[in-house]
């Protein structure tokens, strides 16, 4: 089962300056590939003169992430993107964009010095946002009758559980997520109301 793991509790920015090369850094929560997609869109639109926007993320538990991607936007194979998730990986967070935004100051560093200088860049960004706790969640598909949904969102509202999808046909399908630590009062709740359910294994 997936446990509870730290997440960025909000948005942060930081810049460094290496050898007359501006690095500024955006740390980000997220939980999708399409949010990381519009937060380096917005990237390029606020840095249109920027030469590189290079990022790394990961979504889901450190040390399994479900999904972690990096881009080097330019940059030597190796030298942006690939730091930058190094040092999202050795902070032991999840649900984490690092976007790190350069501007060439006419010095080359090589690619030893663009490693440090972009992992320097994630570091200093992710050194400093604040963190919070990510409860691991379970979902379970709920068939019901109509007269059971009021009971059902009652019980969700009052022990954090939130009904992700409900359809309507003969019976009432619902998909809900509720916190990991009350699956067993959520099935307890379910064989009260003699209603059916399965959890996502």
């Amino acid at each position: 089962m997936s446990k509870d793991y730290p997440v960025p509790s909000g948005y942060l920015e930081r810049e460094t300056e290496v050898k007359k090369s501006r690095f500024i850094a955006r740390v980000y929560p997220v939980s999708s590939r399409d949010e990381v997609r519009e937060h380096v869109a917005r990237a390029h639109a606020d840095f249109p003169d920027a030469r590189h926007v290079c990022w790394g993320y990961q979504i889901g538990r450190p040390g399994s992430a479900a999904e972690a991607a990096m881009n080097d936007d330019g940059e030597p194979s190796g030298t942006a993107g690939k730091p930058i998730l190094n040092v999202i990986q050795h902070k032991d967070m999840g649900d984490v964009l690092v976007i790190v935004i350069r501007y060439f100051g006419g010095i080359k560093l090589g690619a030893g010095g663009l490693v440090r200088a972009y992992a320097g860049a994630a570091e200093s960004v992710l050194s400093e946002v604040g963190r919070t706790v990510q409860q691991a969640r379970v979902l379970a598909d709920v068939e019901l009758g109509f007269a059971d949904e009021q009971p059902l969102r009652h019980w969700c509202d009052g022990h954090e559980g939130t009904i992700e999808d409900i359809t309507y046909s003969s019976r009432v399908n619902a998909r809900v997520s509720v916190p990991e630590v009350r699956q067993a009062e959520f099935a307890a709740f379910c064989d009260a109301q003699k209603l059916d359910y399965r959890f996502d294994t």
